[in-house]
Formats: structure tokens, sequence, C-alpha cells
């Protein structure tokens, strides 16, 4: 996935028109939800103000800790690694569905093909190369771990997603850049087998996770930075996403 000068022709100029920019990451903090068995978040202080004469930190977490960018290789062996991604990549208009008003009925919902024709009727088709944001209104729980996360007692995590048929279509027939999310997982929680992520990360597309403040968002006309950390051979990167709007 990673490009330089020499693969492609010069491009014309490219600019950013915006009015303001919102930040779609999460705080990085102890305590914070974290995939079950993932690593949790952790801060040991290093150094101190009347020992060394400054203050610094040293953090742990998983890959796929807080707002996130999955990579191929995180469900592909032989997939891409997130140091792979070329910085052009990582740059890319975004659309907003917004189905928050079904997830209050059903905390499993999964977003339709007709969320799709409803959301394209009312709007424009699915630009090619955009991503596809879905505003569930999850974000509301993030404070509490176990309401975010919809740990269940049938042993299964409950929060919506997208719908596998929805997202084969964007794919397919619309040749969207990937996808992004304010739950946990792009695909429900009760699907334990990942197959959105593993059909995305196939191809390969974008795929964010935790997001937050998708509903400041308008459903069109936003342009995404995201900004990675690249680490050799890494699955997947804490993500620092921001949002520039029209």
């Amino acid at each position: 996935m990673e490009t330089t000068g020499k693969d492609h022709p010069e491009q014309p100029l490219k600019s950013i028109s915006y009015s303001r920019v919102l930040n779609l990451s999460r705080e990085i903090h102890p305590g914070m939800p974290t995939w079950p068995n993932d690593p949790q978040v952790e801060f040991e202080t290093v150094s101190e103000f009347d020992a060394q004469g400054y203050f610094t930190r040293r953090f742990s977490m998983g890959e796929h800790s807080g707002t996130h960018i999955n990579s191929p290789n995180s469900f592909h062996a032989n997939g891409a690694s997130i140091d792979q991604y070329s910085a052009e990549s990582l740059v890319v208009e975004a659309s907003v569905v917004d189905v928050a008003e079904q997830v209050r009925r059903n905390p499993d919902y999964a977003m339709t093909l007709d969320d799709l024709s409803r959301w394209e009727g009312e709007h424009v088709l699915m630009p090619t190369g955009s991503l596809v944001l879905l505003h569930t209104g999850w974000q509301a729980k993030w404070d509490d771990a176990d309401e975010y996360l919809g740990s269940g007692p049938d042993g299964n995590l409950h929060f919506p997603g997208f719908g596998f048929d929805v997202v084969q279509f964007l794919l397919n027939d619309r040749n969207i850049g990937g996808f992004g999310i304010d739950t946990s997982g792009v695909e429900p929680g009760n699907n334990p087998s990942f197959t959105v992520n593993r059909l995305v990360l196939d191809q390969p597309r974008i795929v964010l996770e935790n997001l937050c403040n998708l509903d400041r968002l308008p459903a069109t006309g936003v342009t995404l930075v995201i900004g990675v950390l690249r680490l050799r051979g890494g699955t997947g990167s804490p993500a620092s996403v921001l949002a520039f709007l029209p």
C-alpha cells in the first residue's frame, strides 16, 4: 500500500476548504473501554520535575485501543501492515449515515441496503473512494465500559454496526474507500466472526473504530485526515482523526 512519487504521474494540486475542524478521536486514558482480552491502557511516570527537571511518562496500550485503524494483517496473514499505508490514502472524503433512531429500538442493529437507498435518495450516490461513517449514537455509552461493549449474559457483545450485504454492495458497486463507526467494531457485536472487517481489509480498504462526534458532522462534504503511528509490522494503530467540515 506504500507508494512513492515514481509510481504515479504528477497530480494536480488538491486543497481542503473548511469552516471548522472537529476531532473524531477519543482521549486515551486508563480505564477506557477495551476489547475483551486486549491490553489495558497503562501510564507510568519516568521522570519528575524535582528529580530530573522535567516530567515525562511511558505508556502502553494495544494496537486496537481507543479510536484506531485496523490494517489487513490483523485478519489476513499476508496482509499489509499499518506502516505500509501511504500518506495519500489517509486523507479521504467521508459521508455520514445516521441510524441512531433504529439503534434506539434495536441495540444489535445492522445498517441495511434500505438505509443506504434512503440516504442516497436524500443526498447523492455514495462517492467513489470515500469513507462511509455510521453514526449510531453509541458514543453516549463510552464512560461505562460494560454498557459500551454491551456485554450480555449470553456471552456475546451487543452493539450496532454495518450489515454484511450493504458493505459488500458499497465495495463492489460504489467502490467505497472504507468504513468508520462510533462503536467497538464495524460489524455488530453479536457477530463474533468479524465478517465485515475481513471483507473490507481483504480489498484492502480503511476500517476506523471507536470514533466520536459523528453526530456533529454533516451528511456530506467532510474530509478526514487520519494520523497513525507507523508501527513496523503493526496490525493497526491508535488514530488521531480530524474532520474538516465545509
